[in-house]
């Protein structure tokens, strides 16, 4: 690794998934089809959102926004990463690192508060429907949004401008993209206290969503099995299990990134588990939302003749 004290004005070199690029023309292959996949599936489903009347409801303007977030969370990291596949220098300057991480942190704290917020509509629309129109207005949803955009900004602005005023001793990143645990191995202090404080936020912008998330689906099922319905039970059941597995995906490995003091990390494993949430996430979420709804698909095959 490389020794000194390292200013604004060094690169970081970022190793990539894999050390030795031996799988690199193959990496590319694949990373660009999954992009291009998730790109496509959620700008269908946003443009789908906006141009049918039949779903300008508050449910499906919270999953356009999830979907307008998944398209620049893997913009964040993928465009550099499929860069880095056929390029011998796989740099990005101190700059570069730092906004990736500002945007990737915003964008994964928005994301994860939005799906809290998505679980607590399922939760007002089926337990307390008559209440649905005042407790899930256009007003409050859009403050809703906001608040997920802001709170999220805010934190990552904290922890981006607090990580690159500390002082590097190496360049070398061992990771496809820059991301706090990846960064502070490089760091010349101890940074232990510090670490209290991402876990702190990573209980808060997490766990807590996710908890409400579990909450949530719980009493709606309770709700529906009350219901005595044998359709609309296999159906709400479906539908919950399919939602519940992908938020499971997201919650789950970014809390094991983001909840772990650096010495018990593996860069190995720590990679794997990203590509999870940062990219696999992305590409699932607006077919496990849409496929598997009847109002998104009818309006599909409308606009299309």
């Amino acid at each position: 690794m490389e020794t000194g004290n390292h200013s604004c004005g060094t690169d970081f070199t970022l190793v990539g998934l894999f050390q030795y690029g031996h799988m690199d023309t193959f990496l590319f292959t694949v990373i660009a089809v999954l992009f291009a996949v998730a790109l496509i599936g959620n700008i269908t489903l946003v443009h789908l959102i906006r141009l049918d009347r039949t779903l300008h409801t508050p449910m499906y303007f919270l999953l356009s926004q999830l979907s307008i977030i998944d398209m620049m969370y893997i913009s964040t990291t993928v465009p550099k990463m499929a860069a880095n596949f056929l390029s011998d220098t796989k740099t990005i300057s101190f700059l570069g690192c730092a906004i990736q991480t500002f945007v990737f942190l915003t964008l994964g704290g928005s994301e994860a508060l939005l799906l809290g917020f998505m679980s607590y509509d399922r939760y007002i629309a089926i337990c307390r429907p008559l209440h649905y129109p005042v407790l899930m207005s256009r007003k409050i949803c859009c403050c809703m949004v906001a608040s997920a955009w802001s709170s999220s900004s805010i934190n990552a602005l904290v922890h981006t401008v607090y990580v690159f005023q500390l002082p590097f001793c190496g360049s070398r990143i061992n990771h496809f993209f820059c991301e706090i645990p990846s960064l502070l191995p490089l760091v010349c202090e101890d940074t232990s206290q510090y670490e209290h404080t991402v876990l702190v936020s990573g209980l808060v912008i997490l766990l807590f969503p996710f908890l409400a998330i579990l909450a949530s689906y719980a009493r709606v099922l309770v709700v529906v099995y009350q219901m005595g319905s044998g359709k609309g039970q296999s159906r709400a059941v479906s539908t919950c299990s399919s939602h519940l597995t992908v938020a499971s995906l997201f919650y789950v490995t970014t809390l094991s990134t983001y909840t772990q003091p650096h010495s018990l990390h593996s860069p190995g494993r720590d990679k794997v588990v990203a590509v999870l949430y940062s990219i696999i996430t992305p590409v699932l979420n607006p077919f496990i939302y849409s496929l598997r709804n009847k109002e998104v698909m009818g309006a599909l095959r409308r606009h299309m003749g």
